[in-house]
């Protein structure tokens, strides 16, 4: 492997950590740039999209002008193997499934931003989907990217299945309850709204601006493709089967989600006690901030940032947590780049804060 780990961190030069991005053309492609770009870790070496020609990403985002202007290119998985250590894919749901095997038969280690190895069970993945699985054998060796609940499996992952951004909102803001068996497990209720770069960069009749603007719109009414990944997470958590009810909305922002949570209590709680409860669960964690009682999270507080904000309400046996997130970046590129510093040892927080 080029990458030397004895090199003291911070040290530029020979021996940095080799990366590619395979799908930088999207939103997450973009902020993945973005953050690695002054990485003082990292090295971009391949960067791939559609393209007819190799083009320099500087063109294609203007903002890189005379900060990176390598080429991105049509490359096949490969080709890019034979330039990086690390691979990001930020592609389509179905083609990851297709194009992780390539790299990690190289010995090289992904890290998949889309939803094709997050679920262990390939029926599930079909069905939800709508593809058969082209590489089911990785789907056990996949380790679901969310640090604040496997950071030690992480560590030695060959492939990271990197969790999707409504999962993070709402698996953050009921993990403690469902491990500590505080709340009903047929109770929990989350009600999502995220800004429109979560629907991805590919344009379509419902994300044009004349639909978007001035309107809240729900879609996928307890039927996202997010689901089962919750229901999974939780589950495996609370050892109790999990089956949340999910209602996500469209909102006329370019990012953020905040969810609100509802879930019934199993017995008598103070909200006292289920703040203590928070904040124990979470001490130590980076990029999780828990509110004051009586503060909420919102979304201009945890734009362009890692964080995760969450604030917590007790209404008789009735537990309402809210937590907000940046969908590009604690939802999905942010996280990326903390499961990266993660696998190779370099501070957590390193090129996030």
């Amino acid at each position: 492997m080029w990458y030397n780990p004895t090199r003291k961190i911070g040290e530029k030069g020979a021996g940095m950590l080799r990366v590619g991005i395979m799908g930088a053309r999207g939103w997450a492609g973009e902020e993945l740039i973005n953050i690695l770009i002054s990485h003082p870790e990292v090295n971009i070496s391949a960067l791939t999209a559609r393209v007819e020609k190799p083009v320099r990403i500087s063109e294609i985002f203007p903002h890189l002008e005379g900060r990176l202007d390598i080429e991105c290119e049509d490359m096949s998985p490969s080709e890019v193997a034979k330039k990086c250590d690390l691979v990001f894919l930020a592609l389509p749901h179905t083609v990851s499934m297709k194009t992780a095997p390539v790299l990690l038969r190289a010995g090289k280690r992904v890290i998949d931003l889309s939803g094709d190895y997050r679920l262990k069970d390939k029926n599930l993945y079909k069905k939800w989907y709508g593809s058969s699985h082209a590489s089911p054998q990785y789907l056990n060796r996949a380790v679901y990217g969310l640090p604040e609940l496997y950071r030690d499996d992480i560590r030695d992952a060959e492939i990271v299945a990197n969790p999707g951004c409504y999962p993070v909102s709402i698996i953050l803001a009921v993990l403690p309850l469902v491990r500590k068996g505080v709340v009903e497990s047929n109770s929990i209720i989350a009600d999502s709204k995220s800004g429109v770069t979560g629907a991805g960069r590919e344009p379509s009749p419902k994300t044009h601006f004349c639909e978007v603007n001035e309107n809240l719109m729900p879609y996928k009414v307890n039927s996202h493709q997010h689901m089962p990944e919750i229901n999974q997470e939780l589950s495996k958590v609370s050892r109790n089967r999990i089956q949340i009810t999910f209602v996500p909305y469209l909102l006329p922002l370019d990012r953020g989600i905040l969810s609100t949570v509802y879930m019934t209590a199993k017995g008598r709680i103070t909200e006292k006690a289920l703040l203590k409860l928070y904040q124990e669960f979470y001490k130590g964690e980076p990029f999780v901030r828990i509110m004051k009682p009586g503060i909420f999270p919102d979304l201009k507080s945890v734009s362009r940032t890692n964080f995760c904000d969450i604030g917590i309400r007790l209404d008789g046996n009735r537990i309402i947590v809210l937590s907000a997130i940046d969908n590009l970046l604690k939802g999905a590129s942010g996280q990326a780049v903390q499961n990266m510093n993660i696998m190779y040892g370099f501070p957590e927080t390193m090129g996030l804060i």
